[in-house]
């Protein structure tokens, strides 16, 4: 496994949609290893999806465990070709990216949904989530749709500078 380097807001993959798996290789796997390896070592970082680090594949890991604002949490989820296929009423909380390490901001976003994916088994995985484990959920799906957080910040005066850049 390896910490793989994170691209940052500019970079063209962020702005692309993923492309989907249609069979897990070894190798997606093992992109899959390293992204959670990746998570794991990046201080303050519940997940991570493979256009951060510059690989165009719908996949994304995601972990809240122990995450203050965490409701339901399911441990370590790995997720190939994500959909979502129900989502609640929005809420606006402030989130962050590894991608945009100088900003966080406040964005609207469903508080409950239902997600559909293929686990690193090849098996279809449905995921009912709230909370920050949801908003996670959304925030990485967004980054395989070629969207970052800051494409869905909620007014004018929503967007700020994290305090470490100021």
């Amino acid at each position: 496994m390896a910490m793989l380097k994170v691209v940052e807001i500019g970079s063209r993959v962020l702005s692309l949609v993923a492309q989907p798996v249609d069979e897990i290789s070894k190798e997606h796997r093992r992109l899959a290893q390293d992204l959670v390896e990746t998570m794991y070592g990046t201080p303050g970082s519940v997940g991570i999806a493979a256009p951060q680090v510059g690989v165009s594949v719908s996949l994304f890991v995601l972990d809240v465990s122990g995450h203050k604002r965490t409701n339901t949490c399911h441990g370590l989820i790995v997720l190939f070709n994500p959909e979502i296929i129900s989502a609640s009423e929005p809420v606006i909380i402030r989130e962050g990216c590894m991608s945009v390490p100088h900003l966080t901001g406040d964005v609207r976003r469903a508080s409950q949904v239902v997600v559909r994916g293929m686990g690193i088994d090849g098996k279809e995985i449905i995921i009912e989530s709230d909370a920050f484990e949801a908003r996670g959920l959304l925030h990485e799906i967004d980054h395989l749709a070629g969207k970052l957080f800051i494409d869905r910040i909620d007014g004018p005066h929503a967007l700020f500078k994290r305090k470490r850049y100021l």
